[in-house]
């Protein structure tokens, strides 16, 4: 029964957004699942996808994402799905009205941060974030650089 909780709990990274943390202040994370065709549950666990320049709206009282690219599947026939296609993330009430009152405060959007599986679910890890300006991200820069070459010494 351990054993079974263990692959429960697994999480199985597909993609992730690198270039959001380097672009955005994260604020908040939300855990969100994600409605799809199958073959784009086949495409995903062969890794096919991409998060650049993808984004979250929420409409109607419904998040919907935006933008993400995950590339038809191979075998598919021609039932294929659209890559760039409006998918709907499920979430409860209350962390819709959350992103929903946080999103229309001025320079706050919200961002995918990865795709991943979860007990054989696909879910996505969305953001609340505020974009970084220039001088932000060299600031960001020089703090890794200056981490990296304190690892390095106490390396050696």
């Amino acid at each position: 029964m351990t054993l079974n909780k263990e692959l429960q709990n697994e999480e199985k990274t597909v993609v992730s957004n690198r270039r959001a943390l380097h672009e955005y202040f994260i604020l908040d994370h939300y855990e969100a699942g994600i409605a799809l065709k199958g073959t784009e549950v086949k495409s995903l666990r062969a890794g096919n996808a991409s998060l650049q320049d993808s984004y979250v709206t929420v409409e109607n009282g419904e998040a919907w994402l935006l933008n993400a690219h995950i590339n038809p599947f191979d075998f598919g026939n021609i039932n294929n799905h659209e890559p760039m296609r409006k998918r709907k993330l499920l979430l409860t009430k209350r962390e819709l009205y959350k992103l929903s009152n946080k999103t229309d405060v001025q320079g706050f959007t919200i961002i995918p941060l990865r795709i991943y599986f979860k007990a054989g679910k696909a879910k996505v890890e969305i953001a609340v974030a505020r974009g970084k300006h220039h001088f932000d991200k060299r600031h960001a820069l020089k703090e890794r650089e200056v981490k990296r070459d304190l690892r390095r010494k106490f390396a050696n």
